[in-house]
């Protein structure tokens, strides 16, 4: 009997004893490739040297210290190092635990903006559905992952919810894509005007949708026609890159493809490679110096915030991507991975799409290729899919309600950044052999 509180409490999990790169081990000795990163996470792998090196040695110095007494030296060094990176007017960063921490600090510096500018009547937000950005009760009130929803439905704050940008499934036929991308985008003014454009505060979004919809991109023009209407009506553009930011998409913001700047954006996730747990909100100059220059508080804080040792395990993860040039490999292994896997995947009558950006990659399931008809909810192929990858050495992250929260499959796949040519076939054969054997069930 386990005394642990597992995710699901009648799951019988192996137990991990080490990693070496891209794999896994468990106690067994069985080896599995990390084709997910765990959730998107593990970009280094899972034995980099440099980064348990700065874990260590800042450990030996000051584990912890209260950021209510001090700061510290890789909190501030790790800063500098995000705000370069970014476009200049995003020069502040702050640091929390995780990605559902992040969300929540930047919903609620969106909302003290507007008092401290004197315009406390701006207290909405909207948000897309088929989106995901946490489990704590403000971050999942503005997502649209139905199911994750569903019993904290009378705790949550109502949110508005427009279209997801859904090519695959909404892009008409006699639609250019950059026509589609302008008709999505613009539900967002339709919704504000019916809202009431003084009662907005901001619209958030993933660049690229994640777990809930699968490796979503937006299409060409869509982020730039956001970013117009939220400058129109004052209402803070909040991009949550928790998933596909720190590179994964072959870029270190994701927004840098859209060739746009957000007021606010959240990372977390793959920011500390999993070595240690680590989110961050990087702010625009506008938000900070609003509560710079008024109140000159942010009404928030967390106990663990700009943990020392996190934060160094942050830093030399940035700096490892950066020193090692992971940003062409993600690129270039991503343009790979998404070939093999249409060539491998797309002759299956029972693969619909394959899309993504870098090594942030969704295979979407369907029950009929031409008429885009989802698998039966009945199948559970996404659990039936992970559980016979796993047997077959592979992880990956399959999930259901890709459509509506009740419809549609998809796998995502999220593999390190230093997978080579040879795992990459790996993954991709292991995953074939996955789905059709899980296929032989769905398809009697």
């Amino acid at each position: 009997m386990t005394h642990l509180f597992h995710r699901h409490c009648h799951a019988e999990l192996p137990t991990v004893s080490s990693g070496d790169g891209v794999y896994l081990f468990d106690t067994e000795g069985k080896k599995y490739l990390d084709g997910c990163g765990g959730a998107a996470v593990s970009n280094l792998g899972h034995s980099h040297a440099a980064v348990k090196k700065a874990i260590i040695e800042q450990v030996e110095a000051i584990p912890f210290a209260h950021t209510g007494f001090f700061t510290n030296q890789p909190s501030e060094a790790l800063a500098t190092l995000l705000t370069d990176l970014a476009p200049d007017n995003l020069d502040h960063v702050y640091f929390v635990s995780g990605g559902s921490e992040a969300v929540e600090s930047a919903l609620k510096m969106a909302r003290q903006y507007f008092v401290e500018i004197g315009k406390p009547n701006k207290t909405q937000f909207i948000a897309r559905r088929q989106s995901y950005h946490g489990n704590t009760l403000g971050a999942l009130a503005v997502g649209g992952n139905e199911w994750r929803k569903e019993n904290f439905r009378p705790l949550l704050a109502e949110v508005e919810h427009i279209s997801p940008c859904y090519a695959y499934r909404d892009q008409r036929e006699s639609e250019t894509e950059l026509a589609y991308s302008h008709r999505v985008a613009d539900e967002l003014e339709s919704k504000i005007l019916a809202m009431g454009a003084e009662n907005v505060m901001a619209f958030v979004a993933e660049p690229v949708v994640g777990a809930t919809a699968g490796a979503l991109p937006a299409t060409t023009g869509y982020f730039k026609r956001i970013r117009e209407i939220c400058d129109k009506y004052d209402v803070l553009l909040i991009l949550d890159e928790v998933m596909c930011g720190i590179g994964r998409t072959g870029t270190f913001y994701a927004f840098e493809q859209d060739d746009i700047v957000p007021d606010l954006v959240t990372i977390a996730k793959g920011l500390g490679a999993g070595y240690q747990p680590i989110g961050a909100v990087v702010v625009s100059n506008k938000i900070y110096d609003a509560m710079a220059n008024g109140s000159g508080f942010f009404q928030h804080g967390h106990t663990f915030m700009a943990h020392p040792v996190a934060c160094a395990s942050a830093l030399a993860t940035i700096k490892t991507i950066l020193s090692e040039n992971l940003l062409e490999k993600v690129v270039s292994q991503g343009e790979k991975l998404q070939r093999k896997l249409k060539e491998a995947l797309l002759p299956l009558d029972y693969v619909g799409d394959v899309r993504g950006r870098g090594l942030f990659i969704g295979v979407e399931l369907v029950a009929d290729k031409l008429t885009k008809t989802p698998l039966p909810a009945a199948t559970e192929a996404n659990k039936v899919v992970k559980q016979l990858a796993m047997k077959n050495g592979l992880m990956c992250y399959p999930m259901a309600g890709t459509i509506n929260g009740r419809e549609g499959h998809h796998i995502l796949l999220a593999p390190p950044f230093i997978i080579n040519d040879e795992q990459l076939d790996e993954l991709v054969s292991k995953l074939k052999m996955s789905l059709i054997e899980a296929a032989n069930g769905w398809t009697k």
